[in-house]
């Protein structure tokens, strides 16, 4: 039963890479963005991935069963931020499915995942840059995963379920990092008439209309993901610590 379990998961995976994909999207595109920004996001993101790398290599040394999780949070990842829904501004947007990844394994760890998959979407899929990778890092590897694993902890401490926990961290964690995007392209496109402010309201303007329903629906879209995991994946979240009790023996 188990099998069957995650064969109709790697199904839903694989039909949703499928998914039809506008020509543009929301990862800031090769070449966007000028040279000092680039390095600069680049040298920015670079000590969170390094982190991740150690984090991810002692949890897999002392739990190599855990290998499977990570790359389910990995693909989770890889195809909810390669589907490309168009905005009615003209523009279009994506989720981003750190949320998962971060709850499971931590923020670093998706860090790491993170920075692969928009690795790999720049090379095979043209959806952002490698010149542009470290910025994209920054908002959907980095501040993304902090964000989900910060309000992921800060529910779970307050007593609440897990599903409430699990929602409101893809929420967040999507929404942050579009702000941190929309502060990005600001950064290095001021407005000729008030600054970075201006084109910060202006690049969010351009993306909130889209992403509040977005990261709703990724918020209950990764609850579905969790629970499917807490059913067929019990032993490794009680490695996790993310099963308690009754839960765990049953593990």
């Amino acid at each position: 039963m188990k099998k069957q379990g995650w064969f109709l998961f790697a199904l839903m995976l694989t039909i949703l890479s499928f998914a039809p994909r506008p020509t543009y999207a929301m990862h800031i595109m090769e070449g966007f963005l000028p040279v000092k920004w680039c390095v600069f996001w680049y040298v920015l993101s670079a000590p969170f991935v390094i982190i991740g790398i150690i984090s991810i290599s002692r949890k897999v040394s002392k739990n190599p069963e855990l290998k499977l999780l990570l790359g389910v949070s990995g693909a989770f990842a890889f195809v909810l931020s390669a589907l490309k829904i168009p905005s009615v501004t003209g523009s279009s947007s994506h989720p981003t499915g750190v949320g998962l990844g971060a709850a499971l394994f931590g923020p670093f760890a998706m860090s790491v995942l993170g920075c692969i998959v928009l690795l790999f979407q720049a090379i095979l899929l043209a959806h952002g840059g490698i010149t542009t990778l470290g910025a994209n890092t920054f908002s959907m590897a980095v501040v993304g995963p902090l964000a989900a694993y910060g309000v992921f902890a800060l529910v779970r401490k307050a007593g609440l379920s897990n599903g409430i926990a699990i929602f409101l961290a893809a929420f967040v964690g999507d929404l942050l990092t579009y702000v941190v995007t929309s502060i990005q392209l600001a950064l290095a496109f001021p407005a000729p008439s008030g600054g970075v402010a201006a084109s910060a309201i202006k690049f969010l303007g351009i993306f909130a209309v889209t992403q509040i329903p977005l990261a709703i629906s990724e918020g209950l879209l990764t609850v579905i993901v969790f629970n499917f995991l807490a059913s067929y994946s019990r032993n490794e979240l009680a490695l996790l610590n993310l099963v308690s009790g009754k839960e765990k023996e049953a593990a």
